[in-house]
């Protein structure tokens, strides 16, 4: 384990610490896992960016500009 690694059988008292962390970190520690630098990376998912409104500038989650679902429902003074 990392702990037996770093606290066995220590020089006392330790002359160069920071050198003995680093022997012992790379000389000590069982190589790692097979196959563990093989793993897939994980997928992300689709972020659909915020865009404002053209009528009411409100933010909403949208591919392209345009209207909020507010604006595109409201019927429009002209049609009426």
């Amino acid at each position: 384990t990392i702990r037996h690694a770093l606290t066995t059988e220590l020089p006392q008292p330790p002359k160069h610490p920071a050198k003995i962390v680093k022997h012992r970190l790379t000389v000590l520690l069982p190589p790692p896992l097979p196959g563990a630098q093989e793993l897939a990376p994980v997928r992300r998912t689709l972020v659909i960016p915020l865009q404002n409104c053209d009528g009411c500038d409100r933010a909403f989650r949208a591919t392209a500009p345009g209207h909020c679902r507010g604006c595109r429902n409201e019927p429009t003074a002209t049609a009426a």
